[in-house]
């Protein structure tokens, strides 16, 4: 029978304490009883030591329901074969080699035993790598190629990925016996179970290498700097994600390497504006081509130019559509369209000619003769 004291009672709360006035209690109690505030008081360190491991159950959902349930048995074992090895307050090992709270309750009631969870020995798939690439509208309307350097984990040549230098010898670990872990018998209340912990000797490897190898320190993989060449397709646009099959990290114990994830992300153009596979952009014109109409030139990503038609009494702010001018679709030959917004230009100076016919025009239109108000900020007026 545990001779340990109530963890609630220890921080002075309830056992329907929120997790806030656990915390907030927690403080409390640790500043009274730091030990660098009590130098005389001998027991100070054993208090501080207790409120402590009370707080680090209470603290954890997961700890404080097994405490709630099963009291300080949860976390107390005893018994043979290296039991003394789980240690302190974390419960069975730590809650970490179990997987939590899940794991208890499987070896309390049903759990076929040893069921810890057994870390991975044998070949291991590398890990994935995104990279960020940005390209211009260009690229993204006809298609790249691009090639950029990435630096990444690769198969130490040296050792051939075993971490042993060549000519040395690599052994079964002798404490585990190759298999990575080791099985411990713990008696509870509740009976004798088995567990199961990752070897220390080894690290789960089930191996011990006699004699690293010196250019990768034994780990078996090297920090490499690599040419990658990717293509980029016609149509992808910012946010697309491209996936290069085996250009990620290397694979661990003779496992495939990782893919590589390249996201796109498209720069600003000066004149073109994207708006899914459309494309946008402002042209302008003088009031005279837009009062009589005419013909403009519009140069295209990529350099062709496009002729325009402007129709007569075209106003500010019109939208001309050309169809099939805009961004391709991914793998389609379907193109989006080129939407124009026409801006009109009034000039701010005028020549004495150019005020006496827009005079003329003026008085022609309207019957109205030029009042106090130019002529010219009248036609600026209405066009504005």
């Amino acid at each position: 029978m545990s001779t340990k004291r109530d963890f609630y009672e220890i921080l002075g709360v309830n056992r329907d304490a929120s997790p806030e006035e656990i915390k907030k209690a927690y403080r409390k109690m640790a500043r009274k009883y730091h030990p660098d505030v009590n130098k005389d008081d001998p027991n100070a360190a054993e208090k501080f030591k207790e409120i402590n491991e009370a707080y680090e159950i209470l603290s954890d959902p997961q700890k404080r329901a097994a405490y709630d349930r099963f009291g300080h048995a949860a976390f107390e074992q005893t018994g043979n074969a290296g039991a003394g090895d789980f240690g302190g307050f974390g419960g069975f090992g730590g809650f970490d080699d179990l997987g939590g709270f899940g794991d208890i309750f499987d070896l309390f009631f049903g759990g076929a035993a040893g069921t810890g969870r057994r870390r991975k020995t044998g070949p291991q798939r590398g890990a994935d790598r995104e990279i960020r690439l940005e390209i211009s509208l260009e690229d993204a309307i006809f298609g790249v190629e691009k090639e950029f350097e990435l630096p990444r984990m690769e198969k130490c040549e040296r050792c051939n990925g075993t971490g042993a230098e060549p000519g040395s010898n690599i052994k079964t670990c002798p404490v585990c016996n190759g298999h990575g872990q080791v099985r411990n018998i713990q008696r509870t209340p509740f009976g004798h179970f088995e567990t199961v912990r990752t070897c220390s000797r080894c690290h789960g490897e089930g191996k011990i290498i006699e004699k690293p190898c010196s250019s990768c320190r034994g780990t078996g993989q090297v920090r490499k700097s690599r040419r990658i060449n990717v293509r980029i397709p016609p149509g992808v646009d910012t946010g697309s994600r491209l996936r290069i099959q085996g250009e990620g990290e290397a694979g661990i114990r003779g496992g495939p390497p990782g893919d590589l994830y390249v996201n796109i992300f498209i720069k600003k153009h000066p004149k073109f504006e994207r708006d899914g596979y459309n494309l946008i952009t402002d042209e302008e014109i003088s009031f005279v081509k837009a009062a009589l109409g005419g013909e403009i030139e519009i140069v295209l990503p990529g350099g062709e130019v496009y002729n325009l038609h402007i129709p007569e009494g075209t106003q500010p702010g019109d939208v001309f559509t050309v169809k099939g001018k805009g961004v391709p679709y991914l793998n389609s030959q379907r193109r989006g369209d080129l939407n124009v917004v026409i801006n009109v230009k009034i000039p701010k100076r005028l020549t004495k000619k150019q005020r006496e016919l827009l005079e003329k025009f003026y008085e022609e239109e309207t019957g109205e003769e030029k009042h106090k108000k130019g002529i010219f900020e009248k036609f600026k007026d209405v066009m504005g």
